[in-house]
């Protein structure tokens, strides 16, 4: 398979220990960690002409891409903040 861009063991590099404990603890995590992976994957196929898709349903996919990635930030960052304090 080719490189899909905006993998999250890329782009939280500095995380990937705290992305693989909260994979197995969160529950939630994990779920949204497989969708996050689905929808890109589908990105990547409309991207690079594997499979077809109207411009209105890319638009939609980013979207929820970037949404699910915002709220992964958000659980990386809380979990950080608490192995600081712990």
């Amino acid at each position: 398979m080719t490189h899909v861009p905006f993998e999250l063991d890329t782009i939280f590099a500095g995380d990937k220990s705290l992305l693989a404990d909260l994979k197995v603890q969160d529950t939630h995590f994990a779920r949204l960690i497989e969708t996050y992976h689905t929808v890109n994957r589908a990105i990547h196929r409309i991207e690079t002409n594997v499979e077809a898709a109207s411009d209105a349903h890319l638009e939609d996919l980013k979207k929820q891409r970037l949404a699910m990635l915002d709220e992964a930030a958000q659980i990386l960052a809380r979990a950080r903040q608490e192995s600081c304090t712990a």
